[in-house]
């Protein structure tokens, strides 16, 4: 079994490149913090960032510089508001960040059609909209069977996904629970796949639970263990979710100076996850899991 183990700054090094398309998937959940922190940190530029539902730490990467163009269904502050980075790069004359945009399914369907190495895949939910007159690649086929006109969308293959999980093995065999996105499709669409878990643990540990593992270890290129990574999104049975940073970043969002401040002192002024939860005391015991345990699986035979 292949060590796949690595530091995040070594894997984002490696793996990520100035120009790429990256994602950072997850919904609400497991989204990955301590990445998209590294990414910025390395001064990655012009990279054209993908996910169904931007949100802060797209943001942060937009006012950054670290981002061309962004590629999504839907782009704010969960339960807040606006992403006023992302407001000020759109409606800068001329704007700082290209835009292309579908719906929710749209982006499944891209990330789909990737996953299965397909060119396209068609769908019918861009009927009486005008989302395929904006930005997005939607165009109309026409069904070999039937003859009947429907909507397609090109698929979806970034240069690097990036999952964080709850528990991996060291060969990338990745665990996750709960609420779940698009992580399986956007890994399997991906040319490389990092993993960053909150716990690293052994083979047999994923073998005793296999119908947990959403991502098989041959699909991953590095597993990065980075606790509280996801903060202030969360991991089901871990740490939960920050609404009241949520809150926050829409005051600190609106004043670029109070952004900037904000980077230097969270993001460039730490090394790694663990100096960046130093400089947030207090937030462990706030938020941390209680237990709630699921019953047992008799997987016997």
């Amino acid at each position: 079994m292949k060590n796949k183990v690595a530091s995040l700054k070594e894997a984002v090094a490696s793996l990520v490149r100035d120009g790429d398309t990256v994602v950072i998937e997850g919904f609400t959940h497991l989204i990955c913090f301590a990445a998209g922190h590294e990414i910025i940190r390395q001064g990655r530029k012009n990279l054209t960032l993908a996910r169904l539902t931007p949100d802060l730490i797209y943001d942060q990467m937009i006012a950054a510089g670290c981002a061309r163009k962004l590629v999504f269904s839907w782009a704010g502050n969960p339960g807040v508001g606006s992403l006023h980075a992302f407001r000020r790069a759109v409606e800068a004359r001329p704007p700082r960040l290209e835009l292309e945009e579908y719906s929710h399914f749209g982006m499944v369907a891209r990330f789909c059609a990737g996953a299965a190495n397909l060119p396209f895949w068609p769908l019918r939910d861009y009927q009486g909209s005008d989302i395929p007159k904006g930005s997005g690649r939607v165009k109309a086929v026409a069904c070999p069977f039937t003859g009947e006109e429907v909507a397609a969308v090109p698929a979806l293959r970034p240069d690097v996904t990036i999952v964080h999980a709850q528990r991996a093995d060291k060969a990338g065999n990745t665990q996750i629970w709960g609420l779940m996105g698009v992580q399986k499709e956007a890994a399997f669409a991906s040319k490389r796949v990092i993993v960053v878990v909150e716990e690293l643990v052994d083979e047999s540990v994923i073998r005793s639970d296999p119908n947990r593992t959403l991502i098989p270890g041959l699909q991953v290129d590095a597993v990065c263990v980075e606790p509280w990574g996801a903060h202030p999104s969360y991991a089901q049975g871990y740490y939960d979710r920050d609404n009241d940073f949520y809150v926050r970043w829409d005051q600190v969002a609106r004043d670029e100076t109070a952004l900037a401040r904000y980077l230097d002192e969270f993001v460039y002024g730490v090394q790694d996850r663990a100096g960046y939860m130093s400089k947030n005391p207090g937030l462990a015991q706030r938020l941390s899991a209680k237990p709630r345990m699921c019953a047992g699986v008799n997987y016997g035979y």
